[in-house]
């Protein structure tokens, strides 16, 4: 339980250097940057942050939400029922999926740097279609992470001392937010799981740092 309360507060700490990032140095607003040749000169000129940003923000993020779905697996999971194993499944759809984004990002910025001096035009439009593939997969559309909230708290919430209720509730709007950005015209809440999000990963971490109720501890073996 203490490494899953670290992996929460890992996760938490990532989301809120994205965020600061994203609205600071790596925000291209004023900058008038309408085409992807423009915006991947933008990248190029910070491209040892966006690799750290990206390595934070996707490959520790991930590294971390294994750890902690495997730690709530073992909190929350009842023998006599399967709710836990299939929500712990889509943690670590999710864990691939974040990792994977953040891979394409890490390796697509200098190919398409490379091919910029010799092919401006393929160059933007190959980071056209990488930042298509890397939304798709990890911050476009927050479905898979979202039911993974949404699931983690309905399990919780069965299983009443496992987690605060409170706790659990807050997951479950959190999670419904992430599932809605799969319909058209709702993306723009992804910016509204994340920022909940970051709040369910502070409590939770501080939840799972304290002693658990004898009812709530996992069984021995499991």
């Amino acid at each position: 339980m203490r490494l899953g309360a670290y992996s929460a507060l890992v996760q938490a700490l990532c989301y809120l250097f994205g965020f600061i990032l994203l609205f600071t140095t790596m925000n291209p607003a004023g900058l008038e940057l309408e085409t992807p040749l423009q915006k991947l000169e933008f990248l190029l000129d910070r491209a040892a942050l966006f690799q750290l940003w990206n390595f934070v923000i996707y490959i520790v993020f991930g590294v971390a939400l294994v750890v902690l779905a495997v730690a709530l697996h073992r909190l929350i999971d009842r023998p006599e029922a399967i709710g836990m194993s299939i929500a712990t499944a889509f943690g670590l759809i999710w864990a691939g999926l974040v990792i994977t984004s953040g891979m394409i990002a890490m390796t697509g910025l200098p190919a398409a740097g490379e091919l910029l001096a010799s092919d401006p035009a393929a160059a933007g439009q190959l980071w056209s279609t990488l930042a298509v593939v890397q939304s798709a997969l990890g911050g476009g559309i927050e479905f898979v992470g979202g039911l993974w909230v949404l699931l983690i708290s309905v399990q919780a919430l069965r299983r009443t001392r496992a987690l605060p209720r409170a706790l659990n509730l807050w997951g479950v709007g959190v999670g419904t937010s992430g599932l809605l950005t799969i319909v058209p015209g709702l993306s723009d809440l992804g910016a509204v799981f994340g920022l909940t999000q970051i709040v369910w990963f502070l409590a939770l971490g501080l939840v799972l740092l304290r002693p658990l109720p004898m009812e709530a501890a996992p069984a021995q073996g499991r």
